[in-house]
C-alpha cells in the first residue's frame, strides 16, 4: 500500500477503534467511575451522536480548508479529546470529552476518502477508497481487541493513552507523506454550489428516505449487542475477563469476511443482498441468544454475528446508490450520519433492555426484534418497487405497411 494512503488508513483505524473500543473494558469503566453499565455505554450513543449531528456542520465549516491541513488539524482535536478522556476525573468529564472526540471522526474518514481519490488516477479511486475503510475493520479485528486486553492489563485510562501515542504517530504519517496543495474541490465556485443545491433535492424521494430508516435500525440492531459484547461473554458465557480480547478478535475475523460478502451480494443485486444480509443478521442474533451460555457453541455464533453484522454495511450503501443516482456522494454522506444513528440507538436500546430487568443475554433479542423490523421494512420496499416498475411493452410479430414492428399497449 502507498505511505500516503497507509498514513490515511491508520487514521481511519484511530478514529474507528476510539468509537468500538469501549465495549471491552465496560465492566472496567463501570467500577472505576461507580456507574452502571448501561450508564457508561451511553458514552457509545454520545460518541456516535457526536458524529452524526456534528460531522455534517464540521464539513460544511471547512469546505475551503487545505485537505491536508484538515486532516492534521482533526487528527489534532482527536489527540486532545483523547488526552482529556484518559484524564477525566469523572463520568460527565469522560462524556464531554468523548463528544468532542467525535467531532473529528466523521469528516476524518470522508476527507481521508477524498484525499485517496485525489491522489489516485480515476480507474483506481475506488480501489484507494477501499484501502481507506479497512481502517474500520481492523479497528474491529485489532484494534479494539487490543485497547480492550491494554484496558485489562493496566486500567481503562491507558486504553485512551495507546489511542493517543497512536494517533500521534499517524498524525506524523500524514504531515510526511500527505502532499500538500491538494484540491478542496471548492475552486470549482458557483457550478459546486448550484450542484450542492439540486443533489439537496434527492433527499425529497421516499424511497431514500426509507432507506436511511432502515439503515438506522439494521445498524442499531448490530450495536444493541455489540455494544454489550464484554458483559454478555462474561456473564453469561462464563469467559474469564482475558478471554474477552481473544473473542473480540474473532468477531472481528467475521466482520472482514462478512464486508467482502456482502459487497458481492450486493454486486449481483442489490436487493436480493440488503434482504439477505439482513436475514443472516436475524439468524444469528437468535442462535447467539440460543447458544450464548455454552461456550463453543457462543464462539461460532459470535463469529457469524460479525459476518452478518458487518455483511450489511455494503449491501445498505448500494441500495443508497441505486435510488440516489442524482446525488450519490451526498447521499452516502447522508447515510454515514444514518449509520452511527443506529450506533447510538443500538447501544441506548441495549442498556433501557438491561435496565428493564431483563438479562444482559435479552440484549440479542432486542436486536433480533429491530432487526425484523427492518427486514420487514426492507421487503416492502422492494415489493413497492416491483410493482411500481413499469411492464416493457409487447411487440406485435406483424407489421405494418412500413415494415416496422408495432407496438402493442401494455396490458
Amino acid at each position: 500500500m502507498p505511505l500516503p494512503l497507509l498514513a490515511l488508513m491508520l487514521g481511519v483505524f484511530c478514529v474507528g477503534t476510539a468509537e468500538v473500543v469501549i465495549a471491552g473494558i465496560l465492566p472496567e469503566m463501570s467500577a472505576d467511575l461507580d456507574v452502571s453499565i448501561p450508564t457508561v455505554g451511553l458514552l457509545v450513543t454520545g460518541y456516535a451522536l457526536g458524529v452524526t449531528i456534528g460531522g455534517p456542520i464540521i464539513t460544511l465549516l471547512t469546505t475551503k480548508w487545505s485537505r491536508k491541513g484538515l486532516l492534521l488539524g482533526l487528527m489534532g482535536i482527536f489527540i486532545v479529546g483523547n488526552i482529556v478522556a484518559a484524564l477525566a476525573p469523572n463520568y460527565g468529564m469522560l462524556m464531554g470529552a468523548r463528544v468532542f472526540t467525535s467531532l473529528s471522526h466523521g469528516t476524518f474518514a470522508a476527507v481521508a476518502w477524498h484525499v485517496a481519490a485525489l491522489m489516485s488516477p480515476p480507474d483506481k479511486q475506488a480501489t484507494a477508497m477501499a484501502k481507506i475503510a479497512l481502517g474500520f475493520n481492523f479497528a474491529n479485528v485489532l484494534g479494539s481487541p487490543i485497547g480492550t486486553f491494554i484496558g485489562q492489563q493496566f486500567g481503562w485510562r491507558s486504553t485512551f493513552v495507546f489511542i493517543t501515542v497512536f494517533a500521534v504517530a499517524c498524525i506524523l504519517l500524514i504531515y510526511k507523506f500527505v502532499p500538500s496543495g491538494l484540491s478542496t474541490g471548492a475552486e470549482d465556485g458557483a457550478e459546486e454550489n448550484t450542484s450542492l443545491r439540486e443533489q439537496l433535492k434527492v433527499f425529497r424521494k421516499g424511497s431514500l428516505q426509507l432507506s436511511m430508516l432502515i439503515t438506522v435500525l439494521a445498524q442499531g440492531a448490530v450495536f444493541t449487542t455489540s455494544t454489550y459484547l464484554a458483559p454478555l461473554l462474561r456473564d453469561v458465557g462464563h469467559f474469564v475477563p482475558a478471554m474477552v480480547g481473544i473473542l473480540l478478535i474473532v468477531f472481528g475475523i467475521g466482520s472482514v469476511l462478512g464486508n467482502i460478502l456482502g459487497g458481492k451480494a450486493a454486486d449481483a443485486n442489490v436487493m436480493r443482498g440488503v434482504l439477505t444480509a439482513q436475514t443472516a443478521l436475524l439468524v444469528s442474533l437468535v442462535l447467539f441468544w440460543a447458544v450464548s451460555p455454552y461456550q463453543i457453541p457462543a464462539v461460532a455464533a459470535l463469529f457469524l454475528f460479525g459476518a452478518a453484522g458487518f455483511s450489511i454495511i455494503p449491501a445498505l450503501q448500494a441500495r443508497i446508490l441505486s435510488v440516489a443516482a442524482a446525488a450519490p456522494a451526498l447521499a452516502l454522506s447522508a447515510n454515514v450520519s444514518a449509520f452511527n444513528l443506529g450506533n447510538g440507538l443500538g447501544a441506548w436500546l441495549g442498556g433501557t433492555t438491561i435496565d428493564l430487568g431483563f438479562g444482559v443475554r435479552d440484549v440479542t433479542l432486542t436486536a433480533a426484534l429491530a432487526t425484523t423490523v427492518a427486514l420487514l421494512l426492507s421487503v416492502a420496499m422492494w415489493a413497492h418497487a416491483r410493482r411500481a416498475r413499469p411492464e416493457l411493452p409487447v411487440l406485435d410479430t406483424s407489421t405494418a405497411d412500413t415494415g416496422t414492428p408495432v407496438r402493442q399497449k401494455t396490458p
